[in-house]
């Protein structure tokens, strides 16, 4: 349980290294109260009624930004969506400007993807608003690490002592980061593989073991996070072809036989079928991919009620 005097209050979200297990346990709890509020007719609340937040998109992207959108309505907030294919970015204002205007237009939230590591970190220092990190480049995607940590806990599982296996493109993977920082802080075994072009180097001294083969990553694992091959990230080919890829490290229903049984399936999507998930395992009764994309809701309402709040006005949600 999270200690009563543990707050988010106006704290900005940028990673999970630097978040506390008393701050997960908070989002957590919160996020199970959230998720009741979809569950009715009618998925409103005044929570955060008269404030403002600003999703702030530097990338591409469908599920993290339409789950801020719909958390952030479900709670009472006027959002705003800001693509930079639609702003003055295209027009060449640079990112602190970007964010100074829109700090000036009295936002309390800007939730902000940007291809650049860092990015979230540079704007926290110059905003007065609270800033989400929606994934910046390689480095993290807080808000995906803890939907997935949602996710796990639903099915029963905690972290100490389980074997979790994450495969594939660790290198470009900010959902990687974010779930080795977590999963290891929680106790958990955590194992990666996949192609050694995609194994970032020294990656060991984040408390990771590394495999050369997929099956021994995956043998007798309690998670399975498949990553996507972001191949919009590769400026050259780090593996031969996709059917060799898809040969040697994709997941499919053989590969899966060697987790435990009641083994859970991630994967942050979109999935690129046939090259990293077959289509059988992203169907299978162990993929928990679906779950993960409701629950992002009920984790980005948690996040943005406590940051903006503090959790006060919990009774509005009762």
């Amino acid at each position: 349980m999270a200690k009563a005097n543990v707050s988010l209050s106006g704290k900005d979200i940028l990673d999970l290294a630097s978040m506390s297990v008393e701050e997960y346990e908070l989002v957590m709890q919160t996020a199970t109260e959230m998720k009741k509020i979809m569950k009715r007719d009618i998925k409103k609340v005044p929570s955060l009624r008269g404030k403002s937040i600003i999703n702030l998109f530097y990338e591409a992207s469908t599920r993290t930004r339409t789950s801020f959108e719909l958390a952030g309505k479900y709670l009472g907030a006027d959002v705003v969506n800001i693509t930079t294919s639609g702003s003055s970015v295209t027009k060449g204002e640079c990112l602190r400007d970007t964010i100074l205007t829109v700090q000036s237009m009295a936002c309390d939230a800007i939730v902000m993807r940007h291809p650049v590591e860092g990015a979230a970190a540079y704007a926290a220092k110059i905003s007065d608003a609270v800033i989400i990190n929606a994934g910046d480049g390689a480095h993290a995607h807080p808000t995906q690490g803890l939907l997935d940590m949602f996710t796990i806990r639903e099915k029963g599982k905690n972290f100490k002592g389980l074997k979790m296996a994450i495969i594939g493109d660790i290198l470009y993977s900010r959902v990687a980061r974010s779930n080795i920082a977590a999963w290891t802080k929680l106790g958990a075994d955590v194992n990666v593989a996949g192609p050694k072009t995609l194994i970032p180097y020294g990656i060991e001294q984040l408390g990771v073991t590394v495999h050369n083969r997929v099956e021994e990553a995956i043998e007798g694992a309690d998670v399975v996070d498949i990553l996507r091959i972001q191949l919009e990230r590769q400026k050259s080919g780090l593996f031969p072809t996709p059917r060799e890829y898809a040969r040697i490290f994709g997941i499919n229903e053989q590969k899966l036989k060697l987790a435990k049984t009641d083994v859970t399936v991630l994967h942050p999507g979109p999935m690129n079928r046939g090259l990293e998930i077959s289509w059988e395992v992203g169907y299978c009764d162990n993929a928990a991919i679906r779950d993960e994309v409701e629950n992002g809701v009920a984790v980005r309402m948690a996040l943005l009620f406590l940051t903006l709040t503090g959790g006060k006005k919990i009774e509005n949600i009762d």
